[in-house]
């Protein structure tokens, strides 16, 4: 047990950091669950397509609108007690929604505003819990843990949690989110064994308003080079994700034929790509530049959205979503990593919310551009979008991200 423990969790990345590593996979768990149940609710009460990609928006909609607040009140306020509070709040938020299941209270106004709250808490939980890793891992082990928290997250939030979130609603519609709320609760027992060092504003600095912290996160992202790409990247991008994927529960169940399981199994064979592009990135990284690595991920975006479009097979689309997978994390990895040996400590909370702006930004507008589309032109049309968009993009961001290449150094040590 002690070598498995090792080799998942070295002893010199600290105790601090197996009991992160374990609250994030505890955490994950839930979150997985509802990846699979939550679009799941969202189908049951309408089958609108304008308010399932409605509900994909109002849990994007909170970083957009909130995450320059939340990276501020990161970098000033006790880090831990942030993530411990809201995450209370989460898991009361998900009981009273298991509890209007139960008592046939539910609607799709009540899940659209469950979705909005869920996703304000989750806001301010994942980006404070951004600015634990630096905290507690050596600089160059942080590509070794982040490794390590993106095969739990892959294995645990895309593998395991959506098989088990679909077979649970299709049990009982309050059961996945029952459980998400316990979990949730059992990540923050472990989350409290952590000891962070201090961080912070210092007791001698002179005070100052929120607004200049957020304004100060805001210009060092912007003269940062490879930071910079990565936002400008990722928010683009997303824009033609958030349209193709905010109708996927449609996509998958009308255009492929997939029932609720089916439609779980779709986050399984992606997360099963993530893993293994994860499992190679060491090799990878050392035979293909990050500018080039970017640049094929990008391509293979680009061909993703086109051949959903075209296809209605799932033998043809399940490869296509495994290929998507590794993509995503492979970048995934290197992005985080990056923007963490990148920026100091104390801008970490406001540079990691201006990364969620590019991110989440994307997403919102491409979930209100997808809901449209789908509504008036059919299932697909969001996926046309996303292909002839993410081919203009490739050629507007393929010379940008010479900047990627020019911060080798910043490689992930595996």
């Amino acid at each position: 047990m002690t070598s498995v423990l090792e080799r998942v969790a070295p002893a010199r990345l600290g105790t601090g950091f197996r009991w992160l590593l374990g609250a994030g996979w505890v955490s994950n768990l839930g979150d997985g669950i509802a990846l699979a149940a939550g679009p799941l609710l969202v189908a049951s009460q309408t089958d609108q397509e304008f308010l399932v990609a409605l509900a994909a928006l109002l849990q994007w909609l909170p970083p957009f609108a909130f995450g320059l607040f939340a990276g501020a009140l990161a970098d000033r306020l006790d880090r831990k007690l942030i993530v411990v509070t809201v995450d209370v709040v989460r898991s009361l938020v998900l009981a009273l929604l298991a509890l209007s299941v139960l008592t046939d209270s539910i609607s799709i106004w009540l899940v659209l505003v469950a979705m909005f709250l869920l996703g304000t808490a989750e806001l301010f939980a994942d980006n404070t819990m951004s600015t634990f890793l630096p905290m507690l891992v050596h600089r160059d082990d942080l590509g070794l843990a982040n490794s390590r928290l993106q095969v739990g997250f892959i294995t645990i939030n895309q593998l395991v949690g959506p098989p088990i979130g679909a077979a649970l609603f299709a049990a009982g519609m309050a059961w996945p989110f029952a459980g998400q709320a316990v979990l949730v609760l059992l990540s923050v027992v472990l989350l409290m064994r952590i000891a962070l060092p201090p961080h912070g504003r210092a007791a001698d600095a002179p005070p100052t308003r929120i607004r200049h912290d957020i304004v100060e996160g805001l210009r060092w992202a912007w003269h940062h080079a490879a930071v910079r790409t990565l936002i400008l990247t990722i928010l683009m991008f997303n824009v033609t994700f958030g349209a193709a994927w905010s109708v996927l529960v449609l996509y998958a169940t009308e255009r492929l034929g997939l029932g609720e399981v089916g439609f779980g199994l779709i986050t399984t064979v992606s997360a099963v790509g993530g893993l293994l592009g994860t499992l190679a990135y060491p090799w990878i990284t050392r035979h293909v530049t990050l500018g080039d690595l970017m640049r094929i991920g990008l391509v293979i975006e680009t061909l993703t959205h086109l051949v959903l479009a075209l296809t209605t097979s799932p033998y043809v689309a399940m490869p296509v979503f495994f290929v998507f997978g590794a993509h995503a994390f492979i970048w995934g990895t290197t992005a985080i990593t990056i923007r963490q040996r990148s920026v100091p400590n104390d801008l970490q909370g406001r540079v990691g919310s201006v990364n969620l702006i590019g991110i989440f930004g994307g997403l919102v507008v491409g979930a209100g551009i997808g809901g449209v589309l789908a509504q008036h032109h059919g299932v697909t049309a969001p996926f046309w979008f996303a292909f002839v968009g993410s081919a203009v993009f490739v050629c507007v961001i393929w010379r940008q991200l010479r900047h990627i290449a020019h911060d080798e150094e910043a490689v992930p040590a595996i």
